[in-house]
């Protein structure tokens, strides 16, 4: 089990794909950090849950197009030759299977982790601020529920066919460019762009409305159920 573990993580983090995403990425969050969130979003603190929340939806679209790129590694035709080939070993297909969750987990979780850790740095450098408890709230918002939402599509529509998971790798960066209800949208950029000044209050602290929670809980549910259906159609 741990070998097969160890072989699926070396699989995607050696793979140039993964290298690619990384250096993209990193390089984004930079020019994010120090070209929008070191001005402020909606006249608050760089470093208010409103900015990091904000710096966390231009970041996320990269996040949910490196954990389809890494899905696609399991849901590809020759993938599933060599599920074929593992079912007539001794390795049980239940441990087959959670190695290749986990490795997915590990590309995702260090992509996210490093972007976290861009911020932190960021903010421990130029403001010399490390109350990252109160950032926890707008990270899980941000990152939990559209992360599970992607897997659920993904791993859903990838054993429909392959090919589908291609044009869903474009919707995270589409939907932070269309007019879609804030409790609908995915992405949540617009939310933090405008929802303090809502309040009308300098630097309010973190806050959602009923409408948005609920999207962020449907949008969680259904990455979920997609995932459960997927599994027990694939038996």
């Amino acid at each position: 089990m741990r070998k097969i573990f160890y072989y699926q993580c070396r699989r995607l983090l050696c793979n140039k794909l993964f290298w690619g995403l990384l250096a993209v990425t990193l390089w984004y969050s930079r020019e994010v950090l120090y070209g929008t969130v070191i001005r402020g979003v909606c006249n608050t603190a760089p470093f208010s849950p409103w900015s990091f929340g904000y710096y966390l939806t231009l970041l996320l679209p990269f996040l949910c197009a490196a954990e389809l790129f890494f899905l696609s590694f399991y849901t590809s035709p020759a993938e599933r030759r060599v599920e074929v080939l593992a079912s007539a070993t001794p390795v049980s297909p239940r441990h087959y299977s959670f190695s290749r969750w986990g490795a997915l987990a590990v590309g995702t979780g260090l992509l996210t982790l490093l972007i976290l850790l861009m911020a932190g740095a960021f903010y421990a450098r130029m403001f010399r601020w490390d109350s990252f408890g109160e950032l926890l709230a707008p990270a899980v918002f941000v990152l939990v529920p559209a992360l599970l939402f992607f897997l659920g599509a993904g791993w859903f529509l990838g054993n429909l066919r392959h090919v589908l998971l291609y044009p869903l790798i474009a919707l995270p960066f589409l939907c932070a460019y269309l007019p879609l209800p804030r409790w609908l949208d995915p992405v949540g950029g617009r939310f933090f762009l405008t929802y303090p000044l809502e309040l009308g209050v300098l630097d309010p602290g973190f806050s959602l409305p009923p409408d948005v929670l609920w999207g962020r809980v449907g949008l969680s549910t259904l990455g979920l159920l997609l995932l459960f259906l997927t599994r027990k159609k694939r038996g």
